[in-house]
C-alpha cells in the first residue's frame, strides 16, 4: 500500500505541478480566456488515463492463465522501463520544469485555441498513461486486495492538495530534492516488479527456471504473516524467489541506482537554473542543499 501511495503522490504530484504552472501562466500573462481549453485537455487526459487504467484491468480476463501471465509479465516490463526513464528525466529537470512548460505554452498559444488542449492534453497524459500502468503493475505484484488502488488513491489525492497549495503559494517544495529521494525508493521498487514480472513470463512459459528456487523463506517470512505482507506491498518481496528473478532483481538495481545516484545527485546544475526556475511556490536546489 506504501509504496502505491508513494507512486500515486509523485505520479501525481507531478501532473498537479504542470497544471498549476500552466494555469499560473496563463493568468500572470492576462490569458484567462484560454483556461477552459486547459482544463478540456487536462479532462481528456484524465479521462484517457482512467480508460487506460480500466482497460488494463479488465482487458485480460477471460483469456487462459498462461496468456493473461504472458501480458502481465511483458506489461510490468515495459512499466519498469517507462518508470526507469521518468525518474531520470524528471530527476534531472525538475529545476528547469516552470521555464520548459511555460516556453511550450507560449507556442501552444501562438498556434491557436486548440493546440493549448493538445499541449495540456500531451503534458497531463504522458503522466497520466505511465502512473496507470506502473500502478497496475504494482497492484499486480502485490496481490488482488483494494490496499494498492487505495494507497493510490491516497497518494493522487495528497497529490492534488499539494499542487493547489502551491498554486496558492501555501507550500513551499525542493523539487529537486523531493524527485531525487523518491527516486531512489521507486528504483527499488521498480526493481520488484522486474522480479515479479520475469516470475510472471515463467509461469507463462516464455522463460524458463520456474522451479528453480535461488531460496524459500516462506517458514520464516510467511506472505499471510503482517511482516511478510510487509515486504510484499512495500518491496514486492517474495519469499520463494527464483534464480532468474533473483538476477534481474540484482541486474536491475546496482546499475540503476548508481547511475542515478551519479546523474541525479551529483551532476552540476546549470548556472542559470536557479534564476529560472525559482518561484514562490517552488525552491529549486541540489539534494540536501540548502533551500
Amino acid at each position: 500500500m506504501f509504496a502505491n501511495f508513494l507512486i500515486g503522490l509523485r505520479e501525481g504530484l507531478e501532473a498537479a505541478l504542470v497544471v498549476s504552472i500552466l494555469v499560473a501562466y496563463l493568468v500572470k500573462t492576462g490569458r484567462r480566456d484560454l483556461l477552459p481549453y486547459l482544463w478540456l485537455g487536462v479532462g481528456i487526459a484524465v479521462a484517457v488515463s482512467i480508460g487506460f487504467g480500466a482497460a488494463l484491468t479488465y482487458g485480460p480476463q477471460g483469456l487462459t492463465f498462461e496468456a493473461q501471465e504472458a501480458i502481465g509479465g511483458t506489461l510490468s516490463i515495459v512499466a519498469v522501463g517507462l518508470i526507469t526513464w521518468m525518474i531520470f528525466w524528471m530527476g534531472k529537470t525538475a529545476r528547469h520544469l516552470k521555464t520548459d512548460l511555460q516556453h511550450k505554452l507560449d507556442d501552444a498559444v501562438a498556434a491557436g485555441k486548440w493546440a493549448v488542449v493538445v499541449m495540456a492534453l500531451l503534458a497531463v497524459g504522458r503522466e497520466g498513461l505511465e502512473t496507470a500502468l506502473f500502478l497496475w503493475a504494482g497492484a499486480q505484484a502485490t496481490g488482488t486486495t483494494t490496499k494498492p488502488l487505495l494507497g493510490a488513491v491516497l497518494g493522487l489525492a495528497v497529490a492534488v492538495l499539494l499542487g493547489w497549495a502551491v498554486y496558492k503559494g501555501a507550500v513551499k517544495l525542493n523539487l529537486r530534492v523531493f524527485f531525487a529521494w523518491t527516486g531512489l525508493f521507486l528504483i527499488v521498487v521498480a526493481a520488484g516488479v522486474l522480479s515479479y514480472g520475469v516470475h510472471d513470463l515463467q509461469e507463462a512459459g516464455i522463460l524458463p527456471g520456474l522451479h528453480n528456487l535461488a531460496f524459500d523463506v516462506s517458514a520464516q517470512i510467511p506472505p499471510s504473516s503482517w511482516y511478510g505482507t510487509v515486504l510484499k506491498g512495500v518491496f514486492n518481496f517474495s519469499p520463494a524467489t527464483t534464480w532468474l528473478e533473483l538476477a534481474a532483481w540484482w541486474l536491475y538495481l546496482v546499475p540503476t541506482l548508481f547511475f542515478f545516484v551519479r546523474t541525479v545527485w551529483f551532476s552540476a546544475p546549470r548556472s542559470s537554473a536557479p534564476a529560472q526556475a525559482s518561484t514562490p511556490a517552488t525552491i529549486v536546489t541540489t539534494p540536501g542543499g540548502n533551500r
